[in-house]
């Protein structure tokens, strides 16, 4: 037991006790008034966190402690069941919002500090009741998890759900998810959704609904206005600049996380957005070769091949890195290359075991911008003759997850090559644009 549970114990205090803590450090005597918060599970367990009356959370060494006063005990959390208290408006269309356990729509607990997600439609209500006025909001949380622990499985599950209820009748479907592995599964998504002719929208919060600065509000109304528009893909709708003007719904095989923590982190790359949201309601198209909305059958081609690994090419980079995968029965690699899509040409020979062994190996770059072409150096040249597949323009995590849907269907070698090479989704576009480098 770490020294601030053993004093929690002492001292008789419960996570989310209201106190009054009086701490002497070198003869300064302070008071500090608070709500006692989890210890942090990654410190060295000698400082009680308070979360105080103006939001802030402090630590204070318990050495330091001399005089604790319990002003409130913690009330136990209850458990209320809410009733749907929102009858469906027939003049508005109907969307349902999938929660897989991002922190978008999410309440502050600030007994625990915990932040939970909010998905009946009481509590949406609660958190963004504009978005009641935008459209009928069937909620349902469908798995809570870290976005680091997305897995092709839960693709799976996420996608037959989604055509589920879009073959139901809804008009839309949003996807609350964490924002680090959103770009993989909208890639999934625009893979395994065939015939898709609604709109399937993916959508996060770079900052937690309990700081003043959260994008999670305006995220989720732009995405459910997004969700009724006459637009039938796979999209991820995320803020389009700093401030709170307008988001960007961005295909979802054209997608990435360019930020770790900016509220504009998502941006097309190689391409331009398919439509710029105006909270207010505006939607403005900036491009013409999206799909418009049908009423086709949604159905899921779900076969995919989970063992593909995706490997960055590096200076000093070891011939067993390719030989791991390939000796652990691997059916395909993605590289991410370097420039133009090169590896040392010591590995080269390595690839060419691989592609003899019938394991498909894809080129990308790791420079994002631009196209693969094997064609300019000899490296590249060689690459081709070792039967490596050049993948245009696509982004790695976006082949990566095409290649696994590819080999889930076939694993003949000219096969995989003509499907890596057709655009089923947008995730390959027809010529290199010189406008949309990120400056």
């Amino acid at each position: 037991m770490r020294k601030v549970e053993r004093f929690m114990q002492e001292k008789g205090l419960s996570v989310g006790d209201y106190v009054r803590i009086i701490e002497k450090d070198n003869g300064n005597k302070s008071i500090y008034e608070g709500i006692v918060m989890n210890p942090y599970e990654l410190s060295t367990g000698e400082t009680l966190t308070l979360k105080l009356d103006n939001g802030y959370n402090i630590g204070i060494l318990v050495d330091q402690i001399v005089s604790v006063e319990i002003i409130e005990k913690a009330k136990p959390r209850e458990e209320v069941e809410f009733e749907e208290v929102f009858p469906k408006r027939p003049e508005l269309p109907n969307v349902a919002i999938l929660g897989t356990g991002g922190t978008i729509a999410s309440r502050i607990d600030y007994k625990t500090g915990a932040v939970h997600p909010a998905f009946t439609a009481e509590e949406l209500a609660k958190a963004v009741p504009e978005i009641f006025e935008i459209a009928n909001i069937t909620p349902k949380l469908l798995m809570n998890i870290l976005s680091e622990d997305m897995r092709p499985t839960y693709w799976v599950r996420i996608a037959h759900e989604v055509a589920g209820i879009l073959n139901n009748g809804e008009d839309g479907v949003i996807i609350a998810h964490g924002t680090d592995t959103m770009a993989y599964t909208a890639s999934a998504l625009s893979f395994m959704l065939r015939d898709l002719g609604k709109p399937v929208i993916l959508v996060g919060a770079q900052r937690s609904s309990d700081r003043p600065s959260s994008d999670a509000a305006m995220n989720l109304i732009c995405s459910v206005r997004m969700a009724r528009a006459d637009f039938g893909e796979v999209a991820v709708v995320m803020h389009g600049e700093t401030s709170d003007t307008y988001c960007l719904a961005h295909r979802g095989t054209k997608v990435r996380k360019m930020h770790t923590s900016r509220r504009d982190a998502f941006r097309s790359i190689n391409d331009i957005p398919i439509a710029r949201i105006w909270p207010g309601g505006e939607i403005e198209f900036l491009r013409k070769d999206y799909r418009r909305r049908t009423e086709s059958e949604v159905w899921v081609d779900d076969e995919m091949e989970e063992k593909v690994a995706l490997v960055k090419a590096f200076p000093g980079m070891s011939t067993e890195i390719i030989d791991f995968f390939v000796d652990k029965g691997y059916k395909g690699i993605v590289i991410e290359g370097t420039g133009l899509g090169h590896v040392p040409t010591y590995v080269i020979d390595s690839i060419q075991r691989a592609t003899e062994e019938g394991v498909a190996v894809c080129m990308t770059s790791q420079c994002l911008y631009g196209r693969v072409n094997l064609n300019v150096y000899s490296t590249g040249r060689r690459l081709l003759k070792a039967g490596v597949i050049p993948c245009e323009d696509m982004l790695p995590e976006t082949a990566y997850v095409k290649l696994m849907w590819v080999l889930g269907h076939t694993d003949d070698p000219k096969e995989v090559r003509e499907m890596m090479l057709t655009n089923y989704a947008g995730e390959i576009t027809p010529y290199t644009r010189f406008d949309t480098f990120l400056r």
